[in-house]
């Protein structure tokens, strides 16, 4: 099994972090790729990489967009 094209980096009670994840899991759908969902603040490392970006989305381990997910964008990201 592969692991999946899109990443989110997101922290708990973050709302823009929440529509990060409903536009990702709708456009998954839609394109039938699989994403997952990382929570930072597990990580001291990754909350000093990301923590005034969340949320950070990252397609195929490049980073793609941070605080907003345009789905027009992430759709043409997956179609390449």
């Amino acid at each position: 099994m592969s692991a999946p094209r899109v990443t989110v980096y997101s922290r708990p009670g973050c709302h823009l972090c929440e529509v990060a994840h409903e536009t990702v899991a709708a456009v998954c759908a839609e394109t039938g790729e699989e994403y997952e969902v990382v929570m930072i603040d597990d990580d001291p490392a990754l909350v000093e990489r990301f923590t005034d970006e969340v949320p950070v989305t990252f397609v195929d381990g490049r980073q793609h967009d941070f605080w907003r997910v345009d789905p027009v964008r992430l759709r043409a990201a997956l179609a390449r």
